[in-house]
């Protein structure tokens, strides 16, 4: 894997140059372990003209969820808690001749933004912007290989607590047992918050389980995901509890599930993002649900569980192939409940199949 992670660094040095900057400074978590293999608790990563260095305040602890350094990497260990690794990047970038230095502003706080140009007064700061982000919205097949596998430890997650008994049990309940499977089948734990929400709190996007039990009738729906070595993935699914399920229900989530067919249809190399989030939102608006909607269709995921794409109405770009997305609409009825379906696809042109989908979980409304 050095040499991938040369190659990542190497790209960026290339473009740090074409814009004039000698020198970069990584201060970003994702940003970090995507081209240094790791990302040590608080560490930086300067990209410089001859050589990269990771610092970091404290000794790294060898966590494995922190991730395997590059070996090519030189270490440079702070006195912690002393030492800012940032502001010692700054101060070793302008030591090696650098004249100018791309920050990730974004990421920086302003009291920090200052001290290295303190500490560095000659080093010319400039915004490195997106750049690293952008360079991690296409996967390689490794990286790709890490988020199968996380879309395979929540399935198994997932149609492990579909066989439990479920009336009775709090929402709270069910999220724990369900970060509990993540982690017992190889997770290095879970991607996110695990989403468990029983009726009238069903199909509520984001929704913090609450002490609230399952009953017979319900809607239930969950959303989780794995994180495994880094790379994160996301799965949703919508049932109903104990009970043929209501017309009501049955007519709610075959509209869900059809907008989120056409979302999965519209994922080809060169659609624009706004077309894929067009294609779902269409199905919904259609049957009466536009004011119900979120603001995105889906998103991007991979070192963090969201990441660009983002597939809504006014988003600019056209996908690429190797691009790994969720399609998550849904719809919540207030006082009712409602359905949310959610997959992790990866973009792939027709020649090889299609968009490939992770998350294999049956999307057929059960009873349970």
């Amino acid at each position: 894997m050095s040499e991938v992670y040369a190659a990542r660094r190497g790209q960026l040095r290339d473009r740090c140059a074409a814009a004039g900057s000698t020198a970069a400074l990584i201060s970003r978590p994702a940003n970090v372990r995507y081209l240094a293999g790791a990302s040590p608790h608080g560490a930086v990563l300067l990209v410089g003209p001859a050589e990269d260095v990771l610092l970091c305040a404290g000794t790294p602890t060898g966590d494995p969820s922190e991730g395997r350094l590059d070996e090519q990497l030189r270490l440079t260990v702070l006195p912690a808690p002393d030492g800012d690794p940032a502001v010692a990047g700054a101060d070793t970038a302008a030591a090696t001749g650098a004249e100018s230095l791309a920050v990730e502003e974004h990421h920086l706080t302003v009291a920090r933004y200052h001290a290295l140009g303190s500490v560095a007064p000659r080093l010319r700061l400039a915004d490195l912007g997106q750049a690293v982000e952008q360079q991690r919205i296409i996967k390689d097949e490794e990286e790709i290989a890490c988020l199968r596998i996380a879309a395979e430890i929540s399935d198994q997650a997932l149609s492990e607590l579909l066989e439990s008994i479920l009336v009775g049990r709090t929402e709270r309940h069910l999220a724990l047992e369900l970060e509990r499977r993540l982690v017992d089948h190889g997770a290095d734990g879970p991607a996110f918050p695990t989403s468990v929400a029983t009726g009238p709190n069903s199909g509520r996007g984001g929704h913090r389980p609450s002490d609230r039990r399952v009953e017979e009738g319900d809607f239930l729906s969950v959303c989780l995901g794995a994180n495994y070595r880094g790379y994160r993935c996301e799965i949703g699914r919508t049932f109903v509890i104990g009970t043929t399920p209501a017309d009501w229900q049955i007519e709610l989530y075959d509209v869900v599930f059809a907008a989120q067919r056409a979302g999965r249809e519209a994922l080809a190399p060169g659609a624009a993002y706004r077309d894929v989030d067009r294609a779902a939102r269409q199905v919904l608006d259609s049957a009466g649900h536009g004011e119900r909607l979120a603001p995105s269709t889906g998103h991007g995921v991979g070192l963090e569980i969201d990441e660009d794409p983002q597939l809504a109405p006014s988003a600019m770009g056209k996908l690429d192939a190797c691009v790994p997305v969720t399609v998550e609409p849904g719809v919540h009825l207030p006082g009712r409940g409602g359905v949310r379906i959610d997959d992790t696809l990866v973009v792939r042109p027709e020649a090889d199949g299609g968009p490939e989908l992770l998350t294999i979980t049956t999307k057929e409304l059960l009873a349970l």
